[in-house]
């Protein structure tokens, strides 16, 4: 090993640790305010950070190391940045347009949507979530956290909820705002407001985005 091979490994490690720190002190003081009525449900969410937090922080290391990324690393927040844009990025967003894009993949027997990260606009920001359930006949597509997703336009929603939650279409600007927890003003899309941090979930599928096709997850 030569020294500046030395320096670097050095160095990843020092970015991982410190990317799970960040990741640690976060998730332990959010767990702190959940509201969880057992203590079998604690006792879950804690096993199963150390898996979900070695795993996040190696693949965000991983990915900007080998460039698989246009988002920038912060290591001590242990998420991702980018220049946001001046209002919520909804061009090419219509509902038909939406609607065709993920009709057209259902169509295509050699693609398959099974665990594609999509993104999903809930009031103020866009979230990822992927899909794990499809049913062709009605047209319809389900996200693991949102539930599901009609293709089929509709005249008037009269469900208040599925206001509140829209499947849009992913593309380099979508997902850059999704990833680094972008969000504008409610009343207006224009207003920059301050960003929230992605879930610990939001950046293992962060860690998924093929930036190349989003038709296919990335596979490292």
């Amino acid at each position: 090993m030569t020294q500046s091979s030395l320096w670097q490994t050095n160095l990843q490690n020092n970015n991982f640790a410190e990317m799970c720190n960040a990741l640690y002190e976060r998730e332990l003081r959010g767990l702190a305010h959940a509201e969880i009525s057992s203590i079998q449900g604690v006792q879950g969410r804690l096993k199963s950070l150390p898996h979900y937090i070695n795993k996040s922080a190696n693949l965000m290391a991983q990915l900007n190391e080998q460039g698989h990324t246009p988002l920038t690393l912060d290591v001590q927040n242990a998420t991702w940045s980018t220049q946001q844009a001046r209002q919520l990025p909804l061009v090419g967003e219509e509902d038909s347009a939406i609607f065709s894009w993920y009709l057209d993949l259902l169509a295509q027997p050699n693609i398959s949507l099974l665990g594609l990260v999509v993104p999903v606009l809930v009031i103020d920001h866009i979230v990822l979530d992927c899909i794990d359930r499809i049913d062709v006949d009605n047209k319809r597509l389900r996200t693991n956290v949102f539930g599901w997703f009609s293709l089929i336009p509709v005249r008037e929603k009269t469900n208040k909820k599925v206001d509140n939650r829209r499947l849009l279409k992913p593309n380099k600007k979508v997902m850059l705002a999704a990833c680094a927890g972008h969000r504008w003003q409610t009343s207006t899309c224009k207003n920059k407001l301050r960003p929230i941090i992605p879930s610990l979930r939001e950046l293992l599928l962060s860690c998924a985005i093929n930036w190349q096709n989003f038709k296919q997850p990335l596979t490292l």
